[in-house]
């Protein structure tokens, strides 16, 4: 069997179960490499997953030519360099979300992508993945519901991983970046129209840490497609429950409802706290599966030569929508999404 081998840049949490499913889950790759800047991730990495090449530099790493394959899950300030960084030396890279904090660096990316039309590039919206998610998908195209003309997605995480987010939420590019952005690429995805105008509101409720660092912690998101239908965007970090993604779509013909409410399972509890079910907790509990699906979809799209359907002009818009997220909550005010395309691209594809 011809095996893909990958070297990959961040061992956070999301890094460890990438390095996970590559190297116990995906049969026709070879997890080879790993970068960080941390001693105790790199030893984890070695431990673990028996990685024979470990680096804290990542210009080093690129410098390893045993390498197929980069797979980014780095700090999202850091995704645009290290994505062109890669291609240059030869790479094929995935890049877990978002593209890019400023949409001008989604532009550079799209550019560079464009000088190595041999080289599959693949971005990280692992709800396209998700079994629910992707029957939804089928249904709208099978014309079961009709036309969509409102959809209500949220991601909501648990409260318990909200103070380890604050260190992050600035090299995230915040809320709407690291949350929403799943969202707005579902809207753009199941509508086939895309986010034109956005209000967005919201606050440090709970945890006064976020707003200190011009972020939120729960935030709500009015938006206009260019199509006319509406999308009502939710994010929030203080569920007492567990994480609670969902999407509801409204369509003249009928609805579809994804992922509510967030059971765990089919088990329902009774006992002396009521009659009750149990909820998913990390969001990786939630979209276990759809993780694998999507790095082994990555690695045959590179074994057979094929570009996927998830384009980085699709990630370029998500970006663009949560930038207009970002600035209507800071500013308070409704924001015209292509506003914020630098004006030597308005008019560039994208």
């Amino acid at each position: 069997m011809k095996k893909l081998n990958i070297g990959i840049v961040g061992l956070g949490r999301l890094g460890k179960e990438y390095a996970k499913n590559i190297t116990f889950s995906v049969t026709n790759a070879n997890l080879i490499a790993a970068c960080s800047l941390k001693k105790e991730e790199l030893d984890y990495a070695t431990t673990h997953f028996n990685i024979p090449h470990v680096y804290t530099s990542y210009d080093e790493m690129l410098k390893n030519k045993e390498i197929h394959a980069i797979v980014i899950v780095s700090s999202t300030d850091q995704h645009a360099d290290h994505i062109i960084k890669a291609l240059q030396e030869g790479f094929h890279v995935f890049c877990e979300k978002p593209l890019a904090i400023e949409v001008k660096d989604c532009f550079r990316v799209q550019n560079i992508i464009k000088q190595y039309p041999n080289l599959i590039s693949m971005l990280g919206f692992v709800r396209r993945y998700d079994k629910s998610y992707t029957d939804a998908k089928k249904k709208m195209t099978e014309g079961l519901i009709g036309t969509p003309f409102f959809i209500r997605s949220q991601t909501v995480d648990a409260d318990k991983f909200a103070p380890f987010q604050i260190e992050f939420c600035t090299t995230g590019g915040g809320i709407f970046h690291d949350f929403n952005v799943h969202d707005i690429d579902l809207v753009h995805w199941f509508t086939g129209s895309e986010i034109k105008k956005v209000w967005s509101l919201g606050g440090a409720y709970r945890f006064e840490e976020f707003g200190e660092a011009g972020d939120a912690d729960n935030t709500f998101a009015m938006c206009e497609l260019d199509n006319g239908a509406m999308a009502l965007l939710g994010a929030s970090r203080v569920s007492s429950f567990g994480h609670n993604t969902f999407t509801e779509i409204m369509a003249t013909h009928g609805n579809l409802k994804i992922g509510y409410p967030p059971f765990k399972n089919r088990v329902e509890i009774s006992d002396q706290y009521g009659i009750r079910h149990e909820c998913l907790e990390t969001f990786f509990e939630r979209f276990q599966e759809a993780f694998l699906i999507q790095i082994q979809d990555f690695v045959d799209h590179v074994l057979e030569g094929k570009q996927p359907d998830l384009t980085i002009e699709n990630a370029t818009k998500a970006t663009l929508v949560a930038a207009a997220l970002t600035k209507s909550f800071k500013e308070k005010k409704l924001i015209n999404v292509d506003d914020l395309i630098p004006h030597s691209l308005n008019g560039h594809g994208g």
